[in-house]
């Protein structure tokens, strides 16, 4: 079959064929024989999400297009492609995005369609930098949406639940350096207590701990676009915190060697080999893992890390490491960041996923009622409860009717929450 399981080995897909276009002929055929389809981008979802029994269609040959509007604001990229491929192109035209994720491996498509985000107080997830996108639907009819009009707002994260996205177009900027600092061992109270002052010390910051320790974090990573830098990273705020700048490169796994990870000590360089904590040309798997995360509105933060301070002895045994970033709100219907900046608390476990799956009910019953998970990966609530968390979620089900009335597209994951 090729493809038969995802990135990080946790899940064996099941489909009775996996199908790879080379155009959009190729792809509406694909999409107009019988039975059930589902699209797959580059397996990084640690759910079943993108499984299927019936056809797997993934765009990884479709043409590869990376063309940018004579406006210098917007670029139209073919959802098959990667971040990380997408990024030097536009370096090189002296482009930008506002934010990548941590992993610069994932698909444009399937980024977008499970809000996945990046890091910023001030940024929106992935998504939110979608401005058009096109769709073919299981009918095999090409649907261009794009912002402002009715259903652009519910078709953007759309959990693969629409058709195939062919293409995004995105919002761009001039390119920019961004310098990377950490921070070694800083105290938990001193950071929930400045938690404002310490997520915006830079354009993005993430919190790693492993929960071994309840009194102090592992590390604090501070990416700052430049020349614009917060001075915050040089001075008082990390002493307040009681935290030491690393004087040598590192891995958010305490202890793994930091090779695939993007240069830090303050050294300069281009957005793209900045913002994600990960460089494309190495794997950055630790080995098998699983990952769960929950987006809580920021409101609900420093309860929300209480939280899992309080569960610490029960998740460190089974932890790889935790981090914590922010996101600004957005419209999308089922973005996790709908309607309130919000801030999340991601989870590497370990690849013991009976254990984590025991242990998520408490996680989620212990979290704010508010907490929303990441759409990718593994966690328990039921289709009533993440239901009640979406004020739009019924209008996304319509939506979702509409684009696909056969329903050729639910499967499993989508059933168990009512689409």
């Amino acid at each position: 079959m090729g493809i038969e399981r995802n990135w990080a080995g946790n899940l064996a897909y099941r489909a009775a064929r996996i199908a790879h276009p080379g155009s959009l002929d190729e792809l509406s055929s694909t999409l107009a024989e019988e039975g059930a389809i589902r699209m797959l981008g580059s397996r990084h979802c640690f759910n079943d999400i993108a499984d299927t029994d019936g056809t797997l269609i993934v765009l990884d040959r479709m043409p590869s297009e990376i063309d940018v509007a004579p406006s210098r604001e917007a670029v139209r990229v073919s959802g098959g492609l990667r971040y990380g491929d997408v990024a030097p192109a536009l370096h090189a035209e002296g482009l930008a995005l506002a934010n990548l994720a941590s992993l610069p491996h994932i698909s444009v498509a399937g980024a977008v369609a499970t809000g996945t985000h990046g890091s910023g107080d001030a940024v929106g997830s992935l998504a939110s930098a979608v401005r058009a996108v096109t769709i073919v639907t299981p009918a095999g009819e090409v649907r261009r949406l794009q912002r402002g009009d009715e259903d652009f707002d519910g078709a953007v994260v759309n959990l693969g639940a629409l058709g195939a996205i062919v293409d995004v177009t995105l919002d761009v900027e001039p390119t920019y350096d961004v310098a990377q600092h950490v921070f070694e061992h800083p105290d938990w109270d001193a950071i929930l207590a400045d938690f404002d002052e310490v997520t915006s010390a830079g354009t993005s910051v993430s919190i790693f701990s492993t929960w071994e320790r309840t009194d102090v974090a592992d590390q604090i990573w501070v990416k700052q676009r430049l020349p614009e830098a917060h001075e915050a990273a040089r001075t008082s705020l990390f002493e307040r915190l009681g935290a030491a700048a690393a004087t040598s490169e590192r891995h958010p796994i305490l202890g793994a060697d930091p090779v695939a990870c993007t240069e830090q000590l303050g050294v300069p360089g281009p957005w793209h080999e900045r913002l994600s904590h990960f460089r494309l040309e190495f794997t950055p798997s630790a080995g098998a893992e699983i990952q769960s995360e929950y987006l809580v509105p920021r409101a609900d933060a420093t309860a929300a890390i209480q939280a899992v301070r309080t569960l610490a002895g029960r998740i460190a045994p089974l932890l790889l490491v935790s981090e914590i970033r922010t996101v600004a709100a957005d419209d999308l219907w089922l973005s996790p960041s709908f309607g309130a900046d919000a801030v999340g608390i991601h989870f590497t476990w370990k690849p013991d996923e009976t254990a984590v799956r025991a242990l998520l009910p408490d996680i989620e019953a212990a979290l704010p009622p508010t907490a929303r998970p990441h759409w990718g990966k593994v966690f328990t609530l039921d289709a009533t409860e993440l239901r009640s968390r979406y004020p739009r979620f019924d209008d996304f089900a319509a939506l979702a009717a509409r684009f696909d009335p056969e329903r050729r597209l639910v499967n499993p994951f989508l059933s168990r929450l009512g689409l």
